[in-house]
This record gives structure tokens, C-alpha cells and sequence, in this order.
């Protein structure tokens, strides 16, 4: 199956103002292990622009998440046809950029990290055509671990959009509906965290990589549910097919790190802790679990108006920062949250159509909100969560409308949350954390 992320500038991020990078910073142990992810807006990121705004970065954000939703409406066989709800690749989506190091010996890269899609890729020497980028591009002649695989090899075909070269190796092309794509070689390369480091790793050597991406990015690294994807390759040799990770409010300090926990270490456990099934569908790369609705204060909002939620109406997409609802269910939502709210909507021209409202605080305006999921799984989304400030006095909700009847919870959503991704047990977990003390 072809697999589609959004280009790194142009896929993932509606409201976004919040993007994490993962540092050098990783913390080993038997069976797994753990990294710091860094806000996308702390000085210490590369995608930091101290003449950006709030408003710009909201703005931009904006742009970036419905332009990942186009994908949607794609189904070639070099489109994934749900990429565009993943909400979140490009150097400003709503993704992460992660830090790990490649080759013998290492090479540093920047990915992005994308639950909604597998592939794990970086722009490869020599270059048929590279978007430009600041730092050196990986060159696998210099490293004595890098090899290619063959057309015939099995997991060459763990991926959809392959073929067979001359030399025999394993073609891949991977494009995103916003028009970005990465074409090149599939091959494996040993990759290192800090003092650990994983051997025969299956990635991406990007050779014609084009598309809106930021020069700080470097490629993606892909944490999807299919066999291929980064987190599965690590987590299953660690022992355990399961990652965690845990993201800081938004309103938090920079300089605060959030974190992402591979192998024994995802295992979500202890008081407060709640588990959702996941659900089995065509698309296996992402993870779709059962959204029954949306509480505002003490008023169930269900998903669906005419009966019980579909199975599997929504995917948890870390790089999508804003929650995507069908719009009937988006607009029952919006409704209820109006009513709640004894404010008159800020109307800004350059907020769209978006709520927004004009306070000096948030608490006159966020109601509380919960997401509830099957199996009885109540999650309370905290009040910087559902509603975001692009600027002083100024507080948007955090939620859009999308067409088509699959939605996505975005990373503002997810934000002190403990999440967890059991890939054995089939089971998503949510455990309220304050992820600033991880």
C-alpha cells in the first residue's frame, strides 16, 4: 500500500502553533527506551523563527491542516488515501521533529514524526533533484552499514508504491496530496539514540524529493501501525510491538521537553489509566479507534445523529494539531460550545471562519470538555486544549470541521495526556499526566 504524508510544510498542521522536535537527549534502558521532544517554537528548534507571531504561526497552521486534508479525496496507488488526515508532516505541521543518528559512522537527521503515516526516509547523495536543506545530506557511500534492498527481498513489498529497478533494487516513490513526493531507494541502515543503536533498520534513501518542505527537515520519520513503519521496526526489537508518548500543554515554558517512550517503556499502566480497542480497517497505517462522542460541561454530544458511532470514525494523528470532526458533528459540537459560552464571537477577518472569542482570561470562556470512546473510556481535554490563543486576548477553539465521515484527534487534544500505542494487546490508553514532570 502506498503510503502519503503531508509535505513537511504543508501537511499537518491546522491551528498549529506547536511543533516538537526530538534532541539528542535519550534516556536507555533493558527494553526500551525514551527522547526528549522539544516545542517546535522553543529557540533550542531548528524550525524556531523568532519573527514569527502567534497569529502567523496560527495562521499558518491553519493553511497547512487543510491543505493535509485535500489528501483525503486522493486514492491513486501513490496516495494514501487517508494521509490527509494525518494532519502533520511538513516543517511546520503539526509534527515532531525528532533527532537520531544514521549510518557508521552516525549522521545526524531532523525527521518529523508522523503517526498517521510508516515510512521513515531522509534526502540521500547523490541528488536527482533535493529540496534545500541547511544541513549536510546523508551520503550512504560514507557509511560502512548502509544497504539496499532488492526488488525480490519481502520487505521490499511492505510498501505499496515500489518497483523494480535495473540494478534490481527496491524503487520506492511516496507523494503527498499536497504535491510534495520522495522517490528513491528502499535499504536499511543501523540507527542510534544517544548510546543505543539499532542494526538493519528498513528506510527511505530519498534521491528526487520535492515539495513545500522546511531546509531544517531532513526527511520523516513515519510511527504508523503497519509492520514498516519506524515505531514497529524499533518497538519489535525491543521485544514489544508499543510506544508512548507524552505532550506538554501548549501554554508550557519552551524550554520544557515533552516525551516519547519506545519498547517497555510505552507500557501505559498505574491509576487513571483507560483503554480503547483499536479498529481493524483497509487502511493499516494508522491507528482508528471509536469516538462516541464529546461532553461539553454535562451535555453528551454524540458522534453520529442517527444512531450508534461507526467503528473506527476517528485516527489518533500526532502531527495533526487540531481535532477534525465531520462537519454534522462538528456543528452540533460548535453549537453546544456556543451555548455554553456567554461571550459574543470575535469576528476577525483573519481568523476565517473559525470561534474565536475575546477574554482577558480562559476561564470565561472554555467549558469543560471530555472525549469519550468505546468500551466506557472518558478522557478530559483540558481547557488549553480546546481552546488556543493566536494572540493576546484572543482564544479560538481548537476543533475544525473536515469532509467525509473519518476524523482525526489532533495533538492539541492529546496534550497531558499519557498515550500509548499497544500494537500485541490492540489497545490504545489514555492516563491524565502532567507530562511537564515525564
Amino acid at each position: 500500500m502506498a503510503i502519503v504524508f503531508d509535505s513537511p510544510s504543508k501537511c499537518c498542521a491546522l491551528i498549529l502553533f506547536f511543533i516538537y522536535l526530538a534532541n539528542s537527549s535519550i534516556e536507555a534502558t533493558n527494553g526500551g527506551f525514551s527522547i526528549d521532544l522539544i516545542h517546535r517554537d522553543s529557540p533550542n528548534s531548528p524550525l524556531y523563527n523568532p519573527n514569527e507571531t502567534p497569529l502567523d504561526r496560527f495562521n499558518n497552521g491553519i493553511r497547512r491542516a487543510f491543505s493535509r486534508l485535500n489528501r483525503l479525496s486522493m486514492t491513486s496507488s501513490s496516495v494514501h488515501p487517508n494521509a490527509a488526515a494525518n494532519t502533520s508532516v511538513s516543517a511546520d505541521n503539526g509534527q515532531y521533529l525528532m533527532k537520531l543518528s544514521i549510518g557508521t559512522p552516525p549522521v545526524d537527521i531532523y525527521g518529523i514524526v508522523d503517526t498517521g503515516s510508516d515510512l521513515l526516509w531522509t534526502q540521500c547523495q547523490p541528488c536527482e533533484q533535493c529540496y534545500k536543506q541547511t544541513n549536510p545530506i546523508y551520503n550512504p557511500a560514507a557509511s560502512s552499514s548502509y544497504s539496499t534492498l532488492s526488488c525480490q527481498s519481502a520487505q521490499c513489498h511492505l510498501l505499496g508504491s515500489v518497483s523494480c529497478s535495473p540494478q534490481q533494487l527496491c524503487d520506492y516513490t511516496y507523494g503527498y496530496g499536497s504535491g510534495a513526493l520522495t522517490k528513491g531507494v528502499l535499504s536499511t541502515e543501523t540507527v542510534t539514540f544517544g548510546s543505543t543503536s539499532i542494526k538493519n533498520i528498513i528506510f527511505g534513501c530519498g534521491h528526487n524529493n520535492t515539495g513545500g518542505f522546511n531546509p531544517n527537515e531532513m526527511g520523516l520519520v513515519g510511527l504508523g501501525a503497519a509492520d514498516l513503519s519506524f515505531a514497529s521496526q524499533v518497538s519489535s526489537q525491543l521485544g514489544s510491538k508499543k510506544f508512548a508518548y507524552c505532550l506538554v500543554p501548549f501554554h508550557t515554558n519552551p524550554s520544557i521537553t515533552s516525551k516519547i517512550y519506545f519498547g517497555d517503556k510505552g507500557e501505559v499502566s498505574g491509576a487513571g489509566v483507560v483503554y480503547t480497542p483499536m479498529v481493524s480497517k483497509d487502511d493499516k497505517s494508522v491507528f482508528f479507534v471509536t469516538l462516541e462522542g464529546i461532553s461539553v460541561g454535562d451535555k453528551l454530544i454524540p458522534f453520529s445523529s442517527l444512531g450508534a458511532a461507526p467503528k473506527g470514525n476517528v485516527f489518533i494523528d500526532s502531527g495533526v494539531p487540531p481535532m477534525l470532526l465531520p462537519k454534522d458533528f462538528y456543528n452540533r459540537l460548535e453549537q453546544e460550545v456556543k451555548s455554553q459560552i456567554k461571550l459574543t464571537p470575535y469576528q476577525d477577518p483573519t481568523m476565517g471562519t473559525q470561534l474565536c472569542y475575546q477574554s482577558q482570561s480562559m476561564r470565561d470562556i472554555a467549558p469543560a470538555m471530555s472525549a469519550h470512546f468505546d468500551g466506557g473510556v472518558e478522557v478530559p481535554l483540558i481547557a488549553t486544549s480546546t481552546f488556543i490563543s493566536p494572540e493576546d486576548g484572543v482564544f479560538c477553539f481548537g476543533m475544525n470541521p473536515m469532509d467525509g465521515d473519518v476524523g482525526v484527534f489532533g495533538n492539541f487534544a492529546q496534550s497531558n495526556i499519557l498515550i500509548g500505542y499497544d500494537q500485541d494487546k490492540q489497545i490504545v490508553s489514555f492516563k491524565p499526566t502532567d507530562c511537564t514532570q515525564q
